[in-house]
Parts: C-alpha cells; structure tokens; sequence
C-alpha cells in the first residue's frame, strides 16, 4: 500500500513480515531498547494489548509481527508522531490489527477503560529532572525525559487498564531499578521477570527488561543476559536469532 509520505520523512523496512514504518530524518527514531522489549514480551493468541507512549508505533507492529495477540491498540499524546504511527499502520495494512490513539497516558483508563486488556507494554522517558540535560528538541525531549508523564503515571494507568492477572512490559533504565520495583508494587504490579541489558559482554548493564503481573505472588526470575554486541559493529547472536533484528 502506498501512503503520503510528508516533508523530511523516510520509510524504514523492519526486517520482519515485509513491514516498514515511517520516521523522521531530523526527529526521534526507535532504538533497539523497543526491539529488545518486542521480543521480551508475550501476547497470546487472542489477548488484547495496549502500548503508552507508542511514539511511531514501532512496538504494537513488532508485536504483531512477533506474537499472535487479537488486537494492538497504542496510545500517543503528539498528533504529529500519532499521525506518523497510523500512517505506517496504513502502509503495513494492520488498519484491523492495531489501532493508534491520540491521547495523554495520565488519562489511559479514561480513554480505554478500566480492566481493558491483558497486556500492556511501555517504553516511556528514562530520565526525570534529576538525570541529564534536555534536549532542546521538543519531541526528543518528550520521548527522554518526563516531560509529560512520570514513572508513576506509567504504572498507575497500567496497573488500571489491565486485568487481574494481567501482564505489564516496559524497558528502562538499570540505575532506577530499585525506584521502578517500589512504584510498580505500589499500583500491585509484582515484578515476576528481569532481564539486564549488556552493549557489550564487557560493559555494564544499560537498559533492564521487566514482566510485572497485576495482583501476581512474590516471585521474581532473574534472567540470563542480553548482550547486544558481540563485537563493535556486529549485532550478537541472540539479537539476531530471538529479536529478529
């Protein structure tokens, strides 16, 4: 399917099911933090899911490449980047498998509903006033640090759009793991799986990967280490085999 491509945009092909996704030349555009989070969670056949903070919808269509979820829905708060999401939606003809939704995740429960869905992914801003400079590019700005949301809005909106039961999925930062442990268990989202993140076999953690289960026991799995890079260059095997990247 053909669709308008706007003023400094490119098609990006996925390397996955024929799919590509529109990006900006000169704006934000999805990490391998998103891919390594497509591959860490799990929707099964006929479970819903909600992605917050879907920027350009890399995840929701990732995960239907990857899983065999019934629907993706995906909550963005910037027209522009919700535009750019439903527009590769279009392109990839995914209009009855996911649908993009312009709106604010401090209001996910009011758009969506209360107990909507099975799973919920996020791979929301890293960094809060405390971490790092801004950039002076809004969209980027919004997309790194907490500009419009809080980790505590994540897991609040999360926790109230899942299901008992339910799963939440969300990728970030290792040096604020012991502040995303307390939030999430304060919104009874029990973390059950971790998984740190490696550049490199030789370097520290970068980014960590969390399974948390609405009103789930206390147990969680640590396990086995990604390492992305076996060499400068040169993605490892297992990003290549499990990830698909």
């Amino acid at each position: 399917m053909t669709v308008e491509l706007k003023e400094r945009e490119r098609v990006d092909d996925l390397q996955r099911n024929g799919y590509r996704i529109i990006q900006r030349t000169d704006g934000f555009c999805f990490g391998m933090d998103a891919v390594l989070l497509s591959g860490f969670a799990m929707v099964k056949k006929g479970e819903r899911a909600l992605d917050l903070g879907t920027g350009t919808g890399i995840i929701p269509i990732l995960l239907e490449a990857k899983t065999e979820g019934e629907h993706f829905s995906a909550l963005e708060i910037q027209r522009e980047v919700a535009d750019m999401a439903r527009r590769s939606v279009s392109l990839n003809g995914l209009e009855e498998k996911i649908q993009i939704v312009e709106g604010d995740i401090r209001e996910a429960s009011q758009i969506f509903g209360a107990a909507s869905f099975d799973v919920v992914t996020s791979n929301p801003p890293y960094m809060n006033d405390a971490h790092g400079l801004k950039n002076p590019d809004l969209p980027k700005a919004i997309a790194r640090h907490e500009v419009l949301c809080t980790l505590d809005d994540v897991a609040r909106e999360a926790s109230r759009v899942l299901k008992t039961g339910g799963r939440f999925y969300m990728v970030h930062r290792p040096h604020r793991l012991a502040e995303i442990i307390t939030v999430l268990r304060g919104y009874k989202l029990e973390p059950k799986r971790m998984k740190m993140v490696h550049p490199f076999a030789d370097r520290d953690a970068n980014m960590v990967l969390i399974e948390a289960v609405k009103g789930g026991g206390v147990f969680l799995k640590m396990e086995a280490p990604v390492i992305v890079f076996k060499e400068p260059g040169v993605y490892a095997d297992e990003i290549r085999d499990v990830y698909g990247y």
